[in-house]
């Protein structure tokens, strides 16, 4: 007999959230989910200088264009340069990138959350944003990104800052795929996730690439992400997914 939106009624606030913005699905979807439950969504990205940033970047304004979300607020591109201390590391480079067969632990760059988060968590103490929520998976295994770092850190920041500070990760019980599901009615394509772009394209060559393929296939979703070696990424995709156990 209970309405099923009462439930989303009691858990709208009148507030306002930023998000950690990177131009992926993952966060792409949390920004518009986020819209449901907060009057104010500020998007967030923090620019390192690492080589995907201008093809990541020139994605997010075009998602954010499309999707038109009225809560979703002004993105606000943050600097915060690494150069200095990541030196010749791949990202700075574009050398020795991980390629499709690599691991996840190769793709881990050091401290990758303290940063982004330090940056962020000034800004929102000086606008009166007291939460940050960012996009990580239950397959996350990177310990920057794990609830205990979120906690402490937070913890951290209303000592820094004196005033009250949450940082949420509300995807942190989801698949890829429960993730794609949730976001198939927007505009996917023009999400980006790939570490050697060429130009604003996906290279099709490299670890994000093929995570990314996969994880449209194993969704049952389309993709219509246009990749620099499409042969080449879908065969590798094709490859994993006669792997997976069924169901």
């Amino acid at each position: 007999m209970t309405p099923k939106k009462a439930p989303r009624q009691a858990e709208k606030n009148s507030g306002s959230i930023s998000v950690l913005a990177s131009g992926g699905a993952d966060s792409s979807i949390l920004l518009v989910t986020l819209t449901e439950r907060y009057d104010r969504v500020i998007p967030i990205y923090v620019r390192n200088g690492l080589v995907w940033e201008k093809a990541e970047l020139y994605w997010l304004r075009r998602f954010l264009r499309a999707v038109e979300r009225p809560a979703i607020d002004t993105l606000q591109v943050l600097d915060l340069p690494m150069q200095d201390v990541y030196g010749a590391h791949w990202s700075m480079t574009g050398t020795a990138v991980p390629d499709d067969a690599s691991g996840w632990e190769e793709v881990y760059l050091p401290g990758r959350n303290l940063i982004l988060l330090s940056k962020a968590a000034v800004y929102c103490g000086l606008n009166e944003i007291e939460a940050i929520a960012l996009g990580p998976l239950k397959t996350n295994r990177f310990a920057d990104s794990s609830a205990e770092f979120f906690s402490e850190f937070g913890r951290s920041v209303e000592r820094a800052m004196s005033r009250r500070f949450e940082i949420l990760a509300p995807f942190s019980h989801l698949s890829k795929r429960d993730v794609l599901e949730r976001g198939r009615h927007l505009p996917l394509e023009l999400t980006f996730s790939c570490l050697m772009p060429r130009g604003n394209m996906h290279c099709g060559a490299c670890n994000k690439c093929a995570e990314r393929v996969a994880a449209f296939a194993d969704a049952r979703l389309i993709d219509k992400t246009r990749y620099r070696n499409p042969d080449r990424i879908r065969k590798k995709s094709a490859s994993l997914q006669a792997g997976w156990p069924a169901g």
